[in-house]
Parts: structure tokens; sequence; C-alpha cells
């Protein structure tokens, strides 16, 4: 590779580093989204001088032209409630790229360094899981029927760790032996390293998806590194590790915010548990607007707790601006984000910058969780389970263990909710039958619109 080609190369990947510590605020996170996207443009602009692309550039454009204007098309269209199934599915094209990047180098079958080889088959295997795995996390996130819930079935996880065994060792015996492996091997290979990741992520429940995602993401970056030295592309190396890197520390935030092990999220059924789960006792109290209103309007802290609901109703524009009504009178609010509230690890906090919230009064659990004891209102608005004091006390619940906030420590709970089922995870939520708490039901928009009319009666 020529000089002109590798220093190109490094300033894309002091992009991409750049860019990446600038989405470690929200106050900068545009700008190293931008940052990271000139990273990208220049390093795909530059392949083209590569001097081992040769005269393969009539399909390098086309490839950028089908994927680019398909990655235009859904960008621009797609709702945010629907964001967390187009980053599993962008993030399973990644491993699924490199993926078959190392299928196309093994499938020449010319004479690799021994270690390029080990890592061309390292890369081949975690970007097949990520890859399919991140393709039934797509499904299971956009509801389909087939794929919701947790699908487990006896003796399940003996067979997924028989099944990893046979791929590792036909993995092995594929990046030892030279030239030596045959392609039945080796389609068998990604045959049985697609359904691996297929089968590692069916028992897995919808609570769980955001510490899925992170894993995935990680799983992604780490096959797109490896692939970097094989191809000997520094860009890809660094773009790769950082990936990699920043996806599986995510995982372990997401992993401590479940209270799960790092090893249990990879080879156990999440949410598994045995023994019967306490009773709920009481019943849900409901409450109307006019009410509900009254109660916050004139109390002294408020704070806000939204979830995966709010997005479905696109209500947070109208929270923010039920929230500049209640601050003109003088109340304190703030909004308190728990680390899996949502599909995936940030989507709170991205609902609540579109509509326009300061950063300065958006809270994480750690940071707010204290202040519930003085809070006169728990606004509760389409959350369920990091809120379910059942986390706290029962351990036979799913979510047992699992920091959750403190909504039911507040003075008084309005819960925020369409009807009176389960959440995502399926588990009753003991708040809603709390003496403090109250049931507001409705659509979340349409509520939210409801206590802004009657916050500006009185």
């Amino acid at each position: 590779m020529n000089l002109f080609v590798e220093i190109f190369y490094l300033a894309a990947a002091v992009l991409f580093i750049l860019g990446l510590k600038q989405m470690a605020s929200p106050v900068t996170a545009r700008r190293g989204i931008v940052w990271a996207g000139i990273g990208m443009v220049l390093a795909t602009l530059i392949t083209f001088a590569h001097p081992h692309v040769n005269t393969n550039y009539l399909l390098i454009i086309i490839g950028i032209a089908v994927g680019g204007g398909i990655a235009w098309k859904t960008g621009k269209e797609v709702a945010m409630t629907d964001m967390p199934q187009m980053i599993a599915l962008y993030n399973g094209m990644g491993g699924g790229a490199a993926a078959a990047i190392a299928a196309v180098e093994l499938i020449k079958q010319h004479e690799m360094d021994s270690t390029v080889q080990l890592l061309a088959v390292f890369g081949a295997l975690i970007g097949s899981v990520a890859f399919s795995g991140s393709l039934i996390a797509f499904g299971k996130l956009q509801g389909i029927k087939q794929l919701r819930g947790a699908f487990r079935f006896k003796n399940q996880q003996r067979i997924n760790a028989g099944l990893f065994i046979v791929v590792a060792w036909m993995g092995l015996g594929i990046a030892t032996s030279g030239t030596d492996y045959g392609m039945f091997t080796l389609f068998l290979f990604f045959a049985l390293a697609l359904a691996f990741g297929v089968m590692m992520t069916l028992p897995i429940g919808g609570a769980d998806m955001p510490v899925v995602i992170s894993l995935y993401n990680a799983f992604t970056g780490l096959a797109v590194g490896f692939e970097g030295y094989v191809l000997d592309n520094p860009a890809m190396m660094i773009a790769g590790i950082v990936v990699g890197s920043a996806g599986t520390l995510l995982t372990q935030l997401m992993a401590k915010a479940m209270n799960r092990p790092i090893t249990n999220v990879l080879f156990s059924n999440f949410g598994e548990t045995t023994g019967e789960a306490q009773e709920v006792s009481g019943s849900m109290k409901a409450i109307e607007a006019p009410d509900a209103a009254i109660m916050m309007a004139f109390a002294e802290k408020v704070i806000i707790i939204p979830g995966y609901g709010m997005a479905v109703a696109q209500a947070q524009h109208k929270i923010w601006e039920m929230t500049k009504q209640l601050q003109e009178r003088g109340v304190t609010v703030k909004f308190a984000i728990h680390p899996v509230a949502g599909r995936m690890p940030g989507h709170m906090n991205v609902l609540l910058a579109e509509a326009g919230v300061p950063y300065d009064i958006i809270y994480d659990l750690d940071e707010i969780n204290e202040e519930f004891r003085t809070a006169d209102v728990a606004l509760v608005i389409g959350a369920n389970d990091v809120v379910n004091p059942i986390a706290r006390t029962d351990p036979n619940s799913p979510i047992y263990g699992m920091p959750i906030l403190n909504a039911d420590y507040a003075k008084n709970v309005i819960v925020v909710k369409r009807g009176q089922g389960a959440g995502f995870s399926g588990i009753e939520n003991h708040l809603f039958f709390a003496d403090n708490c109250r049931m507001l039901y409705g659509d979340g928009q349409a509520v939210a619109n409801e206590l802004i009319s009657n916050m500006k009666e009185l």
C-alpha cells in the first residue's frame, strides 16, 4: 500500500476516534456523528486509490449506490419508535459484511500467514453470529409473531454449547490446515456459525434487547477489526477495534444495569427463574387528567420517568411542553432515565433531545434515585419494568436484583398507560397496585395534551 493511501486511512481513523469521543456527551454527540461520517467518507473515497482495487471500480460504485440509497431512504423515513430495529439490522449488516470478506479470502484458498488465517476464521465466526443474531433481534423488536418473547426448549443451553464447540472445532481446523480444507467444510462452518447466532438469540426475551444490541455491536466491531488485519487495511482495523471496545464497555454497563454478569448474558437463558412469583395484592386505582394536573401543578418537585410507551405515542414534545408549564409555575422538574429504558441504549435520551429537553435536567439512575423520597409526584409515562419494585423483593422474579428507578418512594405516583397489561417482559408491575399510585389511562400524547389544557385553566 502506498504512503498516500496510508496517510488518508490514518486521517480517517483519527476522525473515527475523535467522533466517538464527542459522542460521549449529549452536548457534542451531533458533532461527533458528523466527524465520524466525514472519516467514513474519506476512508471510502481513498479506497479507490488502493493498489488492490485494480479494475473493480464499477462494483464498488454499484455497491455504494445501492447500499447508500437504501440507507438514505430508510434513514429519512424510519420512525423514532422503529430506530432500535434499524440499529439491530444495520449492525447485523456490518457483521455480515465482515463474514463475507472472510468467506471470499478463505474461498480463494491462497497461502496466508498462519496468524492472518486464524484471524480470518475468528472474524468469520463472530461476524456470522452477529449477522444472524441481529436479524433475530430485529424480528423480536419488530414484533414478528413467531419471534416474540423467549423461545425455549428442553436442554437448549446444552445444545447451544455443543453447537458452539462443533463450530469452534471446525474453525480451528480450517485455521490450521493451510489450504487443505475443502469447500464443503467451509460451507458447513459458515452454516453452523449462522445457526449458532440464531440459537443464541432465540431464548432472549424482549426486556433484554438493549443488552443484546450492544453485545452484537461489540461482535461486529471485533469481526471488522480482524478482517481489517486480514486485508492489511489500517482504517478497518482501527474502526473495528474502536467499535468493538466501545460495544464491549456498553455491554458491561447494560449487563450491570440489568444486574447480570456477562457470562449470564452470553450463556444463560435471560430472565430464567425457578419458583413461584409473588402474587399482586391490592387493585389499580384510576385518576382523571384534571386531578393529575392539579397534583403536579401544586407540587414542589416532579420527576418524570419516560419509557418505550412515550416513544410509541410520540409524546415527547407534549411532555416537554407540559414540563415548561410546570416550570413557569415554579415547580422543579427533572427527568429520570434508566440505562435500559426503551429498546436500545440511550433510546430515551435521543427522544428527549429530539423534543428539545435541556440536558441539565436529564439524570441517570445513579444521579436521581435518592431524590424520589423528596419528590411530590413521580410521573411514569410508558415505562414498566424499570420502575417495578418486585425487583427488590422477589427472588423468583425474572428481574430480581435489577437496579430500578425508585418511583414508589415518591409521595405520589401517576402512571400514564394505555391499558392494564404487563410490560414488554410480560411481568406484572406491583407499582401499579401500590397505595400511593394512580393510573391515568390513555394514549401518552393525548393524556399530555389534556394535562397541559387543565394546567392552563388553573
